[in-house]
């Protein structure tokens, strides 16, 4: 799904271990809950960046407490992306669905009933969308 939306490199978590495989990477973007930021800086090319942006409240832990240290010491940045929405982002955002130029990927839709069933499918990290609940 990833290399259907432009990625130029995509590895398989259930097949490779990115962290044990010898390569280094200008940039990795977490969205899991599998890897330390350690394992993830070692990953790094020197001038190499890491975003975590979803996983394990560890993780986030590790992203904030010692993503500005090893930041500071090794020269690669690491850190996590925490978001303040504002009206022109919004906007921006807004336009660039209209015009087609970002479409959002849906994965499942569950009722509001289902609400425990969509927590549940969440909680099992293998999403490849957006989850949404209809009203």
């Amino acid at each position: 799904m990833v290399s259907s939306l432009g990625a130029d490199h995509v590895i398989d978590y259930t097949k490779e271990d990115f962290s044990q495989n010898g390569l280094q990477y200008d940039l990795i973007h977490a969205a899991n809950g599998y890897h330390s930021i350690s394992q993830h800086k070692g990953a790094l090319k020197p001038n190499g960046t890491y975003i975590m942006t979803g996983g394990s409240l560890s993780q986030l832990f590790q992203a904030i407490l010692l993503g500005p240290w090893f930041s500071l010491v090794s020269g690669k940045k690491m850190g996590n992306m925490l978001v303040s929405p504002n009206q022109d982002d919004l906007t921006f955002m807004s336009n660039l669905i209209d015009e087609g130029k970002v479409t959002p990927r849906i994965d499942r839709r569950f009722t509001l009933s289902e609400v425990p069933d969509a927590i549940r499918y969440l909680e099992e990290g293998h999403a490849t969308g957006k989850v949404i609940i209809n009203m």
